[in-house]
């Protein structure tokens, strides 16, 4: 397992002083990121082809959410990898050691230059150091939409600040844009989220919501409808 380590700041939490849903998201990715250093032969391995990795689902487990100034530690470790999937877990602890967020990942390795899906070298996926599979509860990573009616919301318009170095809006920034639509208080119990395809600076995005048994779903779509993240919130 890859860890880092952190603390619930004043910019990582909401009017609550707990924190924020986005912030745990943005902790999760960080320590994705910052795993390719433990794996110097994989990440040498991307570099020379020009390539990257870039989430195509995760799913939450929110246990509990910590509250502000409270420290904690970020694991991350791969635990499947073939073909241009790779898969992982990331979990949140507490100082306590106990679980916070139990989450799971899909990765799809991508050429730079064409945009295109990319095979992993399967000799170099042997030698990488592979954890074992998290205990918790994996629901397919293709979210399945309800065939009710959608109630769309004013377009946002991607900015500078959702790009990240991958020159595209930042995974973590989709959750952000699709919590500004939950009731007030809506206490999260798991997050869902399909990444479909990314936008880029100066994209308009058109939210629609759907609320069925439980659960919201935010539909992030392009200007032709089609979605660039679909997210999954079940209510506690």
């Amino acid at each position: 397992m890859f860890t880092i380590q952190d603390v619930v700041t004043t910019s990582k939490t909401g009017e609550d002083g707990k924190l924020k849903l986005v912030s745990a998201f943005q902790l999760m990715q960080d320590c994705s990121e910052l795993w390719f250093t433990s794996e110097p032969e994989f990440e040498n391995y991307m570099h020379q082809n020009n390539e990257t990795q870039i989430l195509a689902s995760r799913q939450v487990d929110v246990i509990r959410v910590p509250s502000y100034r409270e420290h904690l530690t970020i694991q991350t470790g791969v635990y499947e990898c073939y073909g241009y999937y790779g898969y992982r877990n990331t979990i949140i602890l507490d100082e306590a050691g106990l679980p916070c967020y139990a989450t799971w990942s899909t990765g799809v390795c991508v050429c730079h230059a064409t945009g295109r899906l990319s095979k992993m070298d399967t000799e170099v996926v042997k030698r990488m150091h592979f954890d074992p599979k998290y205990d918790m509860e994996y629901l397919d990573r293709k979210i399945t939409l309800p065939k009710g009616e959608w109630v769309s919301s004013d377009p946002v318009t991607v900015m500078r600040d959702d790009i990240d170095y991958n020159r595209h809006t930042n995974n973590a920034q989709y959750i952000r844009m699709a919590c500004e639509y939950l009731p007030p208080h809506f206490e999260v119990a798991r997050v869902r989220v399909e990444y479909k395809k990314p936008s880029r600076l100066g994209c308009v995005i058109y939210p629609q919501l759907q609320q069925c048994a439980g659960k919201i779903y935010v539909s992030l779509n392009g200007e032709t409808g089609a979605p660039y993240a679909v997210i999954e919130f079940t209510v506690v």
